[in-house]
C-alpha cells in the first residue's frame, strides 16, 4: 500500500500535533514498520486545484502572509514555511486518492483539512484537502461521485459549506464535539454521539446510508482519533483504542466489499494529559494497519464475504 508523506508535511516553524504529528508518525513506521506499507513523496498541491475550491484572496494570504489575520485563521503562527507544508500536505490527499483508484487502498499522513472553509481557516485548518481533492478528480473525468466519510471528532463544516452546491459529493459525517456544527443538507448528514456505547452502531447507520445513497467511484476517508477517551480535545468517555480497532476494520471492510477505493488521512488526535505522543501514533496506526490489510486482501476487487466484527461484540 502507497501512504504518502514528506518532511514538508511538518515545515511550518508553529509547533502543535497538526503540525508535527506526520513526522511522529512516519519516524514510527521506520523503526517499527507495518509489511506491505511503502512511504512516497507527494507531487505539491498545484493553485489552479486550490482556486476551484478556495477564494483566490485567501490562497494568497497563506502564501504571502499578508493579510496575517487571514494568514493566521487557522490558529497557526505564520511563517514563509506554511506554504509549501499545506501544498504538501493537501497534495498528499489527491496523490492518495490517485493511487487508490489503481490499488484499492491509499493513505497520507496528512491532517488539518475538514474545517477550512473558502475564504478563512478554522479548527487547525488551513486548506480543505479532502474537497480539494475529490474537485480535481471530478474535473478531470477520473471519478463521477466521491464520498467524503468523517469520522474526526469535531463536526467537518467547511466540508459541507464547500460541498453545498455539488451533488457528486455525498458527505457523511460521525461527530463526537459539535465544534463547526452545521444543519444536514442535501448532501452532506451529520450524527451526533454523546454515549460511546452508540458509537460503533452510529458509524454503521452512516456507513448503511451511504451505501444507500451511492454507488461511489472514490471513498476519501477523514481517520480522525480524537473521539479517543484520552484526548482532551474532543474525546469521549469509553471510547477507548479497541472501540476505534474495530471502526477501522469496519470502514475499511465495508469499502473492501464494495470494491470502492478509499484513501485515508489522519485527521485529529492531540496529545494532552490523557494522551501521550507514543499512544497518538499507535491509534493513527491503527488506520494504516486496516487500510493496508484491505489493500492487500486478495480479492479486493470481488466483494468477498464480510470480516466486520459483530457491533455486540465490539463494545
Amino acid at each position: 500500500m502507497k501512504l504518502f508523506y514528506s518532511p514538508d508535511y511538518v515545515g511550518s516553524a508553529y509547533g502543535f500535533d497538526t503540525t508535527r504529528k506526520a513526522a511522529w508518525v512516519a519516524d514510527s513506521l521506520t523503526s517499527r514498520p507495518i509489511s506491505g506499507v511503502e512511504v512516497l513523496a507527494p507531487a505539491a498541491q498545484t493553485t489552479d486545484d486550490l482556486a476551484r475550491v478556495h477564494d483566490p484572496g485567501y490562497i494568497q494570504a497563506v502564501r504571502t502572509g499578508q493579510s496575517r489575520d487571514l494568514a493566521e485563521s487557522q490558529g497557526f503562527d505564520w511563517d514563509p514555511a506554511l506554504w509549501p507544508m499545506v501544498l504538501a500536505s493537501n497534495g498528499g490527499v489527491l496523490a492518495a486518492a490517485r493511487s487508490a483508484l489503481g490499488d484499492g487502498a491509499s493513505g497520507t499522513l496528512s491532517s488539518g483539512l475538514h474545517h477550512a472553509k473558502r475564504d478563512h481557516g478554522d479548527g487547525f485548518c488551513t486548506f480543505n484537502g479532502l474537497v480539494i481533492a475529490a474537485k480535481a478528480l471530478l474535473a478531470d473525468g477520473t471519478v463521477s461521485s466521491v464520498l467524503i466519510l468523517d469520522l474526526d471528532a469535531h463536526c467537518g463544516g467547511g466540508t459541507a459549506q464547500l460541498i453545498a452546491d455539488d451533488q457528486r459529493i455525498w458527505h457523511a459525517d460521525v461527530s463526537v464535539s459539535m465544534f463547526d456544527q452545521y444543519s444536514d443538507h442535501a448532501n452532506s448528514v451529520l450524527w451526533e454521539v454523546d454515549r460511546a456505547g452508540d458509537y460503533l452502531r452510529t458509524v454503521e447507520q452512516a456507513l448503511a446510508q451511504a451505501g444507500r445513497i451511492g454507488p461511489f467511484d472514490l471513498c476519501l476517508y477523514n481517520a480522525g482519533m480524537d473521539p479517543y477517551e484520552g484526548c482532551g480535545v474532543g474525546g469521549l468517555d469509553g471510547i477507548t483504542a479497541q472501540v476505534l480497532a474495530h471502526r477501522e476494520q469496519m470502514v475499511f471492510d465495508w469499502c473492501r466489499q464494495r470494491s470502492l477505493p478509499v484513501a485515508f488521512t489522519l485527521a485529529g488526535g492531540y496529545i494532552g494529559a490523557g494522551l501521550d505522543q507514543s499512544t497518538l501514533v499507535d491509534l493513527h496506526r491503527l488506520t494504516i494497519r486496516a487500510a493496508e490489510g484491505a489493500e492487500s486482501s486478495a480479492g479486493y476487487w470481488t466483494a468477498p464475504a464480510s470480516r466486520i466484527p459483530a457491533i455486540s461484540a465490539a463494545l
